[in-house]
């Protein structure tokens, strides 16, 4: 059976998800050889995708990366985020990987919309920081959630992950949905002068870990919530 039949045989094993899987196709790249896994949410009726290399059904200890929309860092490299680097690095460390997964969320501008993270722009060109323009807009600071990433992965069968991020959030959020975190593979970037004070207002304001390029392993997923409290 191909790994395409395998996705669509497990979206009827895996109905109760909030998401099914709508297409799957082949997707060559520079980075090695893909499979793209389209998600429809049947809550909201977004759309999200899954980038898939080798055989991760069912497997443990999975590279993954969840990686917020961004279209200004995706598509042309702006240098106002680390964005289009995490997801380079991503790219590059799962491409050497015998297997791993990308989770391409629709959550602009750290679930803002674009609009808005435009407007945010523009209030950071005057001077605030990028929590602050986004409070200054009425948000929180950070509107994603990462439940449908879950979802994303139980669809898949994957029982275990490496997470591929600097936000310890991310890694609460999964496991308080009930998906087991291994360990967590640092994205470190060199900063720019556009995104020098962007990056260390992540680090003080949203708790991100920028200093560290080593893999933390964590014998037991509720350990990362301990050392949080």
């Amino acid at each position: 059976m191909r790994e395409s039949e395998k996705h669509c045989c497990l979206q009827d094993k895996f109905s109760g998800t909030c998401v099914k899987i709508a297409a799957v196709a082949d997707l060559p790249s520079r980075f090695g050889k893909f499979q793209v896994v389209a998600f429809y949410n049947n809550k909201d009726k977004e759309e999200h995708a899954a980038f898939i290399k080798g055989n991760v059904i069912g497997g443990t200890s999975v590279p993954t990366r969840l990686h917020s929309q961004c279209l200004t860092g995706d598509a042309i490299g702006s240098l106002r985020c680390d964005c289009h680097e995490q997801l380079k690095l991503s790219l590059k460390y799962i491409g050497k990987a015998s297997c791993g997964i990308i989770l391409y969320l629709r959550q602009e501008g750290r679930g803002i919309g674009f609009v808005n993270k435009i407007k945010a722009y523009a209030l950071q060109d005057e001077g605030l920081d990028t929590i602050e323009a986004d409070k200054f807009l009425g948000f929180s600071g950070d509107e994603r959630e990462y439940n449908i990433a879950a979802h994303m992965l139980f669809s898949l069968g994957i029982k275990s992950v490496k997470l591929m991020t600097n936000n310890p959030r991310k890694i609460e959020d999964l496991i308080r949905h009930e998906v087991v975190v291994n360990s967590r593979i640092p994205l470190i970037t060199s900063p720019n002068k556009y995104n020098r004070f962007y990056l260390e207002t992540k680090r003080k304001k949203s708790g991100h870990l920028l200093d560290n390029n080593n893999e933390i392993i964590y014998e037991q997923a509720e350990e990362i919530i301990v050392k949080k409290q």
